[in-house]
């Protein structure tokens, strides 16, 4: 995508704060969503937009709104209750922080193959995706950034294919809606995806992105490690137990970063709680999710779902996907 100008970045700053100026709502969702790094933000909407200043300031003007209209600003404060509700989404919809690479970017698991999805309502989860996308940018990124000395805003991605199965078609619209999410209003997140357990088929489904990612196969799953990523301590608990695959099951709840018991978890949905108790005076919290308007797929991310898609249905009736390949390193967003 290039590098993103000066000229091109004080354009754009120019016209964002143009916008924000004579617009209150606007402004405090800016503030609170670029924690105080604004070129750094207006560089990723930039980078987003292949450094084409309408198109960016486009872009990030319909996220500032979709926070406004969304109240995106006050969902850590909206905690998924019952707490059983909570537990039977994150037992559904694998995903955790298992550690930082050595440069210091905090590295998040994703059990894609596992995911059932299966627990709750497509608002549960949506609400679930945003709630660990603003915890990360307002709590884990800055934290990072101050122990470092020095500004980190992207996350490293460690993707885990085991067990993906033609049931998975089930899920593409809401894996459509959560892409579509991140992809306009948390564009530049990830620096780098790192995918391990892949069926064969998968390959097929990233073709479609090769323009904006670069990909090579990994030799084995311990390659991040290898690699010098990471601490081995930080590879999420799939990578670090040969033989066990995705591993959902079979180790210590406090080590699956999947699970509502795993740290990363409890202090999220801690701090989620304690937000909310600050709001109660004002009003009670009701059960049921927290409704979030959903963006149209865009054609890219709609592309991606019709062609895993088709060739999953190219399968015939086999029921997992075959031929595993060892892994999978995928250019960030």
């Amino acid at each position: 995508m290039g590098i993103v100008s000066d000229d091109a970045l004080k354009h754009f700053k120019g016209l964002i704060d143009q916008a924000t100026a004579k617009d209150e709502p606007l402004r405090k969702t800016f503030e609170n969503m670029h924690q105080g790094y604004l070129m750094e933000t207006l560089r990723r909407f930039l980078k987003a937009r292949e450094g084409n200043v309408a198109k960016a300031n486009k872009m990030l003007l319909d996220c500032l709104n979709w926070r406004i209209q969304s109240e995106i600003d006050n969902i850590l404060a909206k905690p998924i209750i019952p707490s059983n509700m909570y537990r039977a989404v994150r037992d559904s919809q694998l995903i955790g922080l298992s550690g930082y690479s050595k440069e210091g970017l905090p590295v998040f698991a994703i059990g894609v193959g596992m995911s059932t999805f299966d627990k709750a309502s497509v608002h549960y989860y949506v609400q679930s995706h945003i709630q660990i996308n603003e915890y990360r940018d307002r709590v884990i990124l800055p934290a990072a950034t101050h122990k470092h000395g020095r500004y980190i805003g992207t996350c490293l991605k460690v993707l885990d294919m085991t067990g993906l199965k033609l049931s998975a078609l089930n899920h593409i619209k809401l894996l459509t809606i959560i892409s579509t999410i991140d992809d306009l209003n948390y564009p530049e997140k990830t620096d780098t995806y790192y995918i391990v357990n892949v069926p064969y088929i998968f390959s097929a489904c990233w073709k479609v992105r090769v323009k904006r990612h670069l990909f090579s196969m990994a030799e084995n799953v311990l390659t991040i490690w290898h690699m010098q990523i990471m601490d081995y301590s930080s590879l999420p608990h799939f990578s670090r137990r040969e033989g066990s695959g995705s591993s959902k099951h079979s180790i210590p709840e406090t080590d699956d970063c999947f699970s509502l018991d795993h740290g990363f978890h409890q202090k999220l949905y801690d701090f989620i709680k304690k937000e909310s108790s600050m709001l109660q005076t004002v009003a009670p919290i009701k059960q049921g999710s927290f409704h979030v308007n959903f963006p149209e797929p865009n054609p890219e991310g709609s592309k991606i779902a019709q062609t895993i898609e088709s060739e999953f249905h190219r399968l015939g009736d086999q029921n997992t996907l075959s031929k595993p390949l060892n892994g999978l390193r995928i250019g960030g967003d």
